[in-house]
């Protein structure tokens, strides 16, 4: 019975690559399907639910059951169960790498520190820059809703625009960019609590045309809040990189962001440096990653260019020839990427298929 219990499975997974999640991924590669039982005419399909609405479970239910059975007529019963993360004995956070993303991003960088004021949005949207010069197709969410700054560094002004209820993100030098800033006029507060706080992160997530890319580069807000919470619920993120100064009291904040992360199961991709300086001190954030055990992607120099263009909303110029902080940036994205590089992906379905 093996070679036909092979064939039988052969077909059911072949079956179940043509239905497809909301995020346009077939259940295999999303690391939807969790196992299959099949007895005699009967087969018990097992699905990981990362939070599908009950429409949606339905739907895939009824499709899945359709797919199966146009291949191996002679099954009596297909039955579909929806496994939470409670059920399967895991953690909560631990789904995240099981959640739908947006549609076609390959890697969600979540860049944060642990205090204002050390160049977070900075190197954000640097690192946005110097990942597209690297060939990736880069989109920049910034998820500061308490201070967006990203569109003043990029220079962009107005909302987007909308199409069938969908923000058409503008784009800069190539880069997709979504902000609250293009939303509430800038001099207004955002007084909100965390349900609208996660409302609005998968509203800039799921109500976004990001189309195709390689790279969206996530801009937190400081601290340690609901924001990152929101974020690490509802999609898998690649991992985080950590923005801090050298002086010791900005990474008695960063130590804070780091626990932050495995709190909510995100590796940490790395540490930056930023502002290094005699003013600012240097290699204090360089040690500080070594002692921590994570990779230390690099520094950025103190230096008033990187000022100029932020405030001109002209921040892509760090990254043109003849820059002082252009190579630095660079090498950043080429340790990123080579750590993202390596990510795992979801765990293979379990088969037991009896005669």
């Amino acid at each position: 019975m093996g070679t036909k219990a092979e064939e039988y499975q052969q077909a059911i997974v072949e079956a179940l690559s043509q239905v497809t999640e909301p995020t346009g991924k077939n259940l295999m590669d999303a690391g939807i399907v969790a196992g299959l039982k099949g007895e005699d005419a009967n087969l018990n399909v097992l699905c990981r639910d990362p939070g599908f609405p009950e429409p949606i479970r339905q739907r895939l239910t009824r499709e899945i059951k359709a797919s199966i059975q146009s291949r191996i007529p002679a099954l009596a019963d297909v039955v579909v169960e929806w496994q939470t993360a409670d059920q399967a004995g895991q953690q909560p956070a631990e789904t995240a790498q099981a959640a739908p993303a947006p549609p076609n991003v390959k890697h969600i960088i979540a860049v944060g520190a642990g205090k204002g004021g050390v160049g977070k949005s900075t190197i954000a949207a640097s690192l946005a820059y110097a990942l597209k010069m690297k060939g990736g197709k880069v989109g920049l969410m910034d998820a500061d809703v308490y201070g967006p700054s990203i569109p003043t560094m990029l220079g962009v002004v107005g909302q987007p625009r909308v199409t069938n209820n969908r923000y058409i993100p503008p784009e800069v030098d190539g880069i997709k960019v979504m902000s609250m800033g293009f939303l509430v006029p800038a001099e207004q507060a955002v007084v909100w609590r965390g349900p609208m706080l996660h409302k609005a992160v998968r509203d800039f997530l799921f109500m976004v045309e990001w189309g195709p890319l390689d790279y969206l580069v996530v801009d937190l807000p400081p601290g340690t809040g609901d924001v990152v919470l929101s974020l690490s619920q509802q999609l898998p993120v690649s991992g985080g990189v950590i923005v801090c100064t050298p002086q010791k009291v900005a990474l008695l904040d960063a130590r804070k962001a780091l626990n932050m992360l495995g709190t909510v199961k995100i590796a940490c991709r790395g540490v930056v440096e930023n502002m290094r300086s005699e003013i600012f001190g240097s290699g204090g954030a360089e040690e500080w990653a070594k002692e921590a055990g994570v990779p230390f992607l690099g520094a950025v120099p103190l230096d008033p260019s990187i000022r100029i263009t932020s405030d001109d909303g002209r921040i892509g110029e760090n990254l043109e020839e003849g820059s002082p902080v252009r190579e630095p940036l660079l090498a950043i994205a080429d340790r990123l990427i080579e750590g993202l590089s390596g990510e795992k992906g979801p765990a293979p379905p379990e088969f037991e298929i009896v005669g």
